[in-house]
């Protein structure tokens, strides 16, 4: 399960989800460096270079 989530200026992490009850236990939060990253128009201009499509080619179907 991933829960997004915010950290303020103090620290505090807050919930960008509508709340859910988690089960007691332990869990890992990674921090991301570049949050950025995580918005779809980042990742979609580097899909969209041809170097992108030229380094995945080999698991296109051959063309006839």
């Amino acid at each position: 399960m991933t829960i997004k989530v915010e950290i303020d200026a103090s620290g505090q992490v807050h919930s960008l989800q509508p709340p859910i009850r988690l089960p007691p236990g332990r869990a890992l939060l990674p921090l991301l460096d570049e949050p950025d990253l995580l918005a779809e128009a980042a990742p979609a201009e580097d899909w969209l270079k041809p170097e992108e499509d030229e380094a995945w080619a080999h698991l296109q179907p051959a063309q006839s």
